[in-house]
């Protein structure tokens, strides 16, 4: 008898499926004949067109023919066989009964992915750009640290500055500074940290000040109380990475940006500036702004500003975004027009002024408004979105695989690498 005349024999294939013959099995004589099946609606009806052309015999809905074994499947020479091919059938209308068998027949050599420096065409979608949602996810959840020091002599707006970066009150004197207070005889650290959110994102940060550098008569090592309080964060961060048993994620209060001001002499850096600056370009990353830009003309400031950088690239002083940490020819590209610029000169102010119909952040003067977000007034706006908005992921960056790591070598050379902390030697040493 002929397979095709006895129902039991009846070829029945559905898309996405492999067809077995099961006489190769059991013998037709040991089992009894059933009755012909129904025969299912979709069977005879016009399979969905396939999204994909076939990729081969047996590939791709639509047809009776079983798939043959793997051996006998012609590979186009220069092609990276049918394990690759199965590795991208899931999804692209390959049955996965055939992707499946394909990759555990063990006989078909090249089953390994592709690489090369062009790498690989997709043959659909796959969902890799997901992941920025997922750390957008991640960070709107957890929230992240900055922290930002602010570094140069009374008077020159610094804790304005911040305000008007920020759009709060989160500088020191915001958080009951009085101005009755006197000026300390020596420098001091001062932090003032504030949860700010926005559009969901949560950012903790500190802002510290430093409240006596450059007043004094005799400025000498003025700068050494600063750079001990950098390095005593880079050495908090360390310790809690060498305990035997470390937080989920560690409080990170290392300086990502140092904001020094530059007082608008129009002549030249004085050689505080020079020292400071030199001292600790190699451990945070200095950004040099010129403050209360409008006491100057347009012209004395351009003449200043180029005079600073002249002066910086004389004692061989680099200030962030450094050259040496560009990563490419587009950071590159990117980074020269911020260098250009630098140093910032700025105007902060926290009072608001209607202009044209507008309120605007300004102050107010004999000769009209100067105002703060205006690039022809002065240069906040392109320093607000260079801290904040290009670059401050950045600022994090170059702190933890540089300055922190520079930092971090030099301990352990030193000691020999750290001793492991136990839970009990921190408790004690946070008492």
């Amino acid at each position: 008898m002929e397979q095709a005349e006895d129902p039991y024999y009846v070829t029945m294939y559905y898309p996405g499926s492999v067809y077995v013959d099961m006489s190769d099995i059991v013998p037709p004589e040991v089992r009894p004949k059933p009755a012909v099946p129904a025969k299912p609606p979709n069977v005879g009806a016009p399979s969905p067109p396939n999204p994909f052309p076939p990729q081969g015999p047996g590939f791709g809905g639509g047809s009776s023919v079983s798939v043959a074994p793997p051996s006998s499947i012609p590979v186009p020479i220069g092609s990276h066989g049918l394990g690759h091919l199965a590795g991208h059938g899931v999804g692209h209308g390959v049955s996965h009964g055939g992707a499946h068998n394909a990759v555990h027949t063990g006989d078909l050599g090249h089953t390994g992915s592709h690489s090369s420096s062009g790498g690989s065409t997709l043959l659909g979608y796959i969902g890799i750009d997901t992941i920025i949602e997922q750390m957008r996810k991640k960070t709107m959840k957890t929230g992240f640290d900055f922290n930002i020091m602010v570094v140069g002599h009374s008077g020159l707006g610094k804790s304005t500055l911040v305000n008007t970066l920020f759009k709060s009150q989160v500088s020191r004197k915001s958080a009951g500074w009085s101005r009755d207070d006197k000026i300390p005889k020596t420098v001091e650290i001062k932090s003032v940290s504030h949860v700010i959110e926005e559009g969901g994102v949560k950012m903790k940060l500190t802002v510290v000040d430093t409240p006596g550098f450059g007043d004094q008569i005799n400025n000498d090592n003025c700068w050494e109380p600063i750079c001990k309080y950098i390095n005593e964060q880079y050495e908090k961060f360390l310790k809690e990475e060498v305990n035997i048993t470390r937080k989920k994620r560690i409080p990170d209060t290392r300086v990502h940006c140092c904001l020094y001001f530059i007082s608008p002499t129009g002549h030249s850096l004085r050689q505080l500036d020079l020292e400071f600056m030199k001292r600790l370009s190699h451990s945070v990353n200095i950004i040099p702004i010129i403050a209360k830009a409008d006491t100057m003309t347009v012209e004395e400031r351009q003449e200043f500003k180029q005079r600073v950088r002249k002066e910086l690239e004389m004692i061989g002083i680099e200030f962030y975004p450094q050259k040496e940490f560009d990563e490419d020819m587009e950071d590159k590209s990117d980074n020269d027009k911020i260098r250009e610029v630098m140093p910032f000169a700025v105007v902060g102010s926290n009072k608001e002024y209607q202009v044209n119909g507008k309120r605007v952040l300004g102050r107010n003067t004999a000769w009209g408004v100067v105002e703060v977000e205006n690039p022809n007034h002065c240069e906040f706006a392109q320093l607000r979105d260079f801290l904040i908005r290009s670059h401050l992921q950045d600022l994090k960056e170059v702190t933890h695989n540089i300055h922190y790591e520079t930092y971090r070598a030099k301990r352990l050379n030193e000691n020999g690498g750290l001793h492991p902390i136990s839970s009990n030697d921190t408790q004690e040493s946070n008492l």
